[in-house]
């Protein structure tokens, strides 16, 4: 049967134009996102930023008079009482600590690695760090012969035969073809995390891990693992990648390496602690949150400053910034410090539960804790029904952030606001340049002196540029 076309009657003609007319008039609120208005609101975002911002000298104080500041520890309660008293100086509606029971690891003393009994190298010392969480050695130490693994297929083969009563060398390497560094951490983090267990369940008595950054250097980086109980709880310690090289070079060359271990850190009982909390109470649906926030707690080296006391300070100046500007916001715009983001997650898990059993609903939940280099971008992910709708108007962000070098794309979000998740609402991830960042994270070397004061207020300003937009239009 033939197909058969006709000429569209006037009926048919008057209503297509209708359906296209009421398409191009629902998409009215997204396009008028560009508006003269809000471009005008957004420079002034960033020029209270730029000339009376409040981020730098914060992390100045929390890094120099506080600095690093481990869940647990008198630093971490010190920062705490001391970020409440900053929010209680900024006039907003309400500040608050939430409680929250939290892991303490010390440290103890200084670890001891070293090689002993090469031929060729001699005895010499390693540069490491024990990995947060790790259990000592015995008091006098272990010796054991290592045995280098980049695999788990690898560990695998080795199985029991070829590990038992030896130390497992983690040597796989961040990718250096990976442009976005985070995924270069993401393809090796998993040895450090959970490489101690894996080598337990075939009898090794300890763990050398590659620490994770792309520099060669002499400067361990630390981080958790997780313990699998199922197996002996092993020390496991971090080494410097100039470290790491070298031991791999001595094993291919004579075939075999004994390692000498010393560590003394331990679990306490769990303590006390809080995630910080201010807020401007929204003037519409006060029950309606959008959340912005870093994590207060940092590792027990250095300063703490990139990770992540760049993301609290500028998460607190995003409501200064709003504030002084006189936005009075739709729906209740909140900054979190969160405990416990390293070790354990507990503020974050914390955080959400209350949430929930206040019956708040979070619209948007953004976290800062990449570092407080320069802005790139803002990354987005969320329910399936919300994301699609969300990117259907969020084009229409473009004119607003190109001027500030912004590019707004999927992708995640951050760890303190993952437990949000369940609520559907919106999980947003400040997004700098990544390419430095792994240079320091979890070092000594995370200190002040790294962080530039312009780059710092713009990332502050762009988030709270994110927070005018998704306040004024929501999702």
């Amino acid at each position: 049967m033939k197909n058969i076309c006709t000429k569209p009657s006037r009926l048919s003609r008057t209503a297509l134009t209708l359906i296209v007319f009421f398409t191009l008039l629902a998409q009215l609120p997204a396009q008028s996102l560009s508006n003269d208005t809000d471009a005008a609101f957004v420079r002034k975002i960033y020029d209270q930023a730029l000339t009376d911002g409040r981020c730098y000298p914060w992390l100045e104080y929390l890094s120099l008079n506080i600095g690093n500041r481990l869940s647990g520890s008198a630093s971490a309660e010190k920062a705490v009482q001391w970020t409440k008293s900053m929010l209680d100086t900024l006039g907003l509606d309400s500040v608050w600590l939430q409680p929250v029971m939290v892991p303490h690891w010390v440290r103890g003393e200084a670890e001891q690695v070293r090689v002993t009994g090469s031929p060729k190298y001699g005895t010499f010392d390693m540069k490491a760090l024990a990995l947060g969480g790790s259990v000592g050695t015995a008091p006098r130490g272990i010796s054991a012969e290592v045995v280098e693994v980049k695999t788990w297929e690898e560990l695998d083969k080795l199985n029991e035969r070829g590990i038992r009563g030896k130390i497992v060398f983690y040597n796989r390497p961040m990718d250096p073809t990976k442009i976005r560094t985070f995924e270069a951490y993401g393809g090796a983090v998993d040895q450090r995390v959970g490489g101690a267990s894996r080598a337990a369940k075939y009898g090794a008595v300890g763990v050398l891990v590659r620490s994770m950054t792309l520099a060669l250097d002499d400067v361990p980086h630390t981080g958790t693992l997780h313990y699998d109980s199922t197996y002996t709880l092993i020390p496991a310690v971090a080494i410097s990648t100039m470290a790491a090289e070298k031991l791999s070079r001595l094993l291919k060359e004579e075939g075999k390496a004994t390692v000498f271990m010393k560590t003394s850190c331990q679990m306490l009982p769990d303590a006390p602690s809080f995630n910080v909390i201010g807020e401007i109470r929204g003037s519409e649906q006060p029950g309606q949150v959008i959340a912005v926030g870093g994590h207060l707690d940092s590792w027990d080296v250095g300063q703490g400053t990139h990770d992540d006391g760049t993301g609290c300070t500028q998460s607190m100046d995003v409501l200064r910034i709003l504030k002084s500007l006189g936005y009075r916001p739709r729906n209740t715009i909140r900054c979190v410090m969160f405990m416990n983001e390293e070790n354990g997650l507990r503020g974050g898990k914390k955080y959400a539960e209350e949430a929930q059993r206040k019956g708040e609903f979070h619209l948007a939940a953004i976290e800062s804790d990449a570092g407080g280099f320069t802005p790139r971008g803002l990354t987005f992910e969320g329910d399936d029904a919300v994301i699609g709708k969300f990117f259907e108007k969020v084009s229409a962000y473009g004119p607003l952030f190109e001027p500030y070098g912004l590019k707004i794309s999927r992708g995640g979000s951050g760890s303190d606001v993952g437990p949000l998740r369940g609520m559907k609402g919106l999980l947003c991830g400040y997004s700098p340049d990544s390419q430095r960042y792994f240079d320091i994270h979890h070092t000594a070397a995370d200190t002040f002196d790294k962080v530039n004061k312009r780059e710092l207020e713009l990332g502050a300003a762009s988030m709270a540029a994110l927070v005018y937009l998704l306040d004024k239009y929501g999702l």
